[in-house]
């Protein structure tokens, strides 16, 4: 079994797209910048998030019709560098919840949100500076 990707469904798939891709820096797979489905990538490594436009998987599960409540995700990105990766992104227009602030005394974390609300944690792991 291999984990293909983390699926996030999202109503406005544009301002995702734009956040995923301009602010946050993933590498989007096709290009698809209106949806229904795009796939983005970290510059290393082989997970990815992606993002499907919900009214199409309510096509598919009924359960799915209607606005989406509460936090059902956390997205968690690794950086080698957290401080300097949350000044570039702060100045692409992404507000900071928290952070950059230590979680464990192995990690440092900052949380940000997307603009459908799903929960992004920012983590540098600080055993590999050790």
């Amino acid at each position: 079994m291999e984990l293909a990707q983390i699926r996030l469904l999202v109503t406005d798939f544009a301002a995702c797209y734009r956040f995923y891709d301009d602010v946050l820096g993933l590498s989007p797979q096709s290009g698809a910048a209106e949806g229904p489905y795009e796939k983005f990538s970290p510059r290393t490594g082989s997970a990815g998030i992606a993002l499907q436009d919900r009214a199409m998987m309510a096509a598919v599960l009924d359960e799915l019709d209607g606005p989406a409540a509460g936090h059902r995700s956390l997205v968690v990105l690794r950086v080698d560098d957290l401080d300097a990766y949350c000044a570039q992104i702060t100045s692409r227009g992404a507000t900071l919840l928290h952070g950059p602030a230590p979680m464990t005394d192995r990690m440092r974390v900052a949380h940000l949100k997307d603009p459908e609300g799903n929960l992004v944690e920012l983590q540098e792991w600080l055993l590999l500076h050790a």
